[in-house]
C-alpha cells in the first residue's frame, strides 16, 4: 500500500520497518477520530520505565502493577496526516472452538467465586494464537482503516516485543487538572439497522463499574461528574458507556489517579484486588500487557497525560499472533453466553489478520 501523494508517510512506516529490524524502540499511534498519526522514535535499546508518570514519552503499562511501566523515550517525534481508505468488506471468519471447555469451566469457577460473596465481579479472558503473513506495519495500516474511532497503535520494544491494537477505552486523560475518564460495561453484537438491546445483567453490570470508579475517584477530586449510560458502538460490538469528568485536587500526583483507576473493573473486577488474584490464580495465561495502559505521558506539556487500556490488541512474534478476548462475569452469567461474547470479540482483531 503506497502513498505517492504523501511521501512523508510513506517514510515514516519504512523507518517503522527500519527500527523493526534493527531493534529500536518506537510508538506510532492515532487517537480516536484523528486523522494524525504520531510516532515517538527512541534513539538506542535502552529499557527506560516511568516511576511516576511525570517522565515524558510514551508509556506501555502491564496489567499487574506491581510490574513496571515501559517508556519509549522522546528523542524524535513524527506528526502527519493519515487519509483513510474505505476498508475493504471482511470475508466471513471462520471461528475455532478451541480452548471451548476451558474457558467455561474458568467461568464457573468465576461465578461460583461469585457466589461464595468474594466477589461481585471478575472479568475472564483467553489467549488464541493464529498464524500471520502480514508485517506489523501492514497489520497496523489495516487497523487504522477499520477503527478509526478507536486508539489505534503499533509498539515496538526489543526488550519488550512487539504489540498492536485498537482499544475503544480511555483509562484518564488530565490536561490544566481537568480530569476524563469512562466506565465502559456490557457488551452486544452490532446488527445493521438495528439498535442494542440491553438486558438487566449488563445494565447493571455498567451501574455497578460507574459506581467503583466514583467511589476510587472521590478522595481525589474537588468535584465529579458520571453522566449517564449510552450506547457506543467500537467495529461489530456495542458496549454501554458512561462519561466522567473532574478537577484533580491542586497537590494531587497523577500516579495517584492512576493507581486509583487501573486496572479498571471493566478489564479486572470488582474488588479490584481480590478479582486480581483470582485471575492469576486462575487463568492458563499470564496476560502481560493485555488490559495494561499505554498513551502519550507530558508529550505536550507537564501535566498533560492521554492513557487507554490495553484492549482489542494482540502481541506479535515472528508468524504468529496472539489475541486476547474476555468479558465481564457476575453472578447473572451464563457460561455458554460467556463463550459466544468471547468469539464475537475476537472477530475484532481476526478481521484485520
Amino acid at each position: 500500500m503506497h502513498y505517492p501523494e504523501n511521501r512523508e508517510l510513506q517514510e515514516v512506516f519504512e523507518r517503522i520497518e527500519s527500527c523493526l529490524e534493527n531493534g529500536l524502540p518506537f510508538a506510532i499511534y492515532r487517537k480516536p477520530d484523528h486523522k494524525e498519526l504520531l510516532a515517538v522514535f527512541q534513539s538506542d535499546q535502552e529499557l527506560v520505565v516511568s516511576t511516576d508518570f511525570t517522565e515524558r514519552g510514551f508509556v506501555f503499562a502491564p496489567f499487574d502493577k506491581e510490574n513496571e511501566a515501559v517508556l519509549i523515550q522522546p528523542d524524535e517525534i513524527w506528526k502527519g496526516e493519515f487519509i483513510l481508505d474505505k476498508p475493504p468488506i471482511n470475508s466471513e471468519i471462520s471461528l475455532d472452538e478451541t480452548g471451548k471447555e476451558d474457558h467455561l469451566n474458568l467461568v464457573k469457577s468465576g461465578i461460583q467465586e461469585i457466589e461464595k460473596g468474594r466477589l461481585q465481579k471478575v472479568v475472564l479472558s483467553r489467549k488464541i494464537e493464529v498464524p500471520i503473513t502480514k508485517n506489523p506495519a501492514q497489520i497496523f495500516k489495516t487497523l487504522l482503516h477499520h477503527y478509526p474511532n478507536a486508539f489505534g497503535y503499533l509498539f515496538h520494544h526489543p526488550k519488550v516485543g512487539t504489540w498492536c491494537g485498537a482499544t475503544p477505552e480511555t483509562l484518564v486523560k488530565v490536561k490544566d487538572r481537568k480530569l476524563q475518564t469512562m466506565s465502559l460495561a456490557a457488551t452486544l453484537t452490532f446488527v445493521e439497522n438495528e439498535d442494542p438491546k440491553w438486558g438487566s445483567k449488563e445494565i447493571e453490570e455498567q451501574q455497578m463499574v460507574s459506581e467503583y470508579i466514583g467511589d476510587k475517584l472521590a478522595h481525589t477530586m474537588e468535584r465529579l461528574e458520571i453522566d449517564e449510560a449510552e450506547s457506543v458502538r467500537a467495529g461489530n460490538l456495542w458496549h454501554l458507556r458512561s462519561e466522567v469528568r473532574g478537577t484533580m485536587l491542586a497537590d494531587l500526583k497523577v500516579k495517584k489517579v492512576i493507581n486509583a483507576l487501573h486496572p479498571t473493573p471493566a478489564v479486572c473486577g470488582i474488588p479490584t484486588g481480590e478479582a486480581q488474584q483470582f485471575i492469576q490464580a486462575n487463568e492458563n495465561y499470564q496476560r502481560t500487557f493485555y488490559t495494561g495502559f499505554l498513551g502519550e505521558l507530558n508529550l505536550s506539556s507537564q501535566g498533560e497525560l492521554s492513557l487507554f487500556v490495553n484492549l482489542r490488541c494482540m502481541q506479535l512474534e515472528d508468524d504468529k499472533a496472539s489475541i486476547f478476548v474476555g468479558g465481564g462475569i457476575t453472578g447473572a452469567s451464563d457460561p455458554e453466553s460467556e463463550w459466544i461474547e468471547t468469539q464475537n470479540k475476537s472477530k475484532t482483531m481476526l478481521s484485520i489478520l
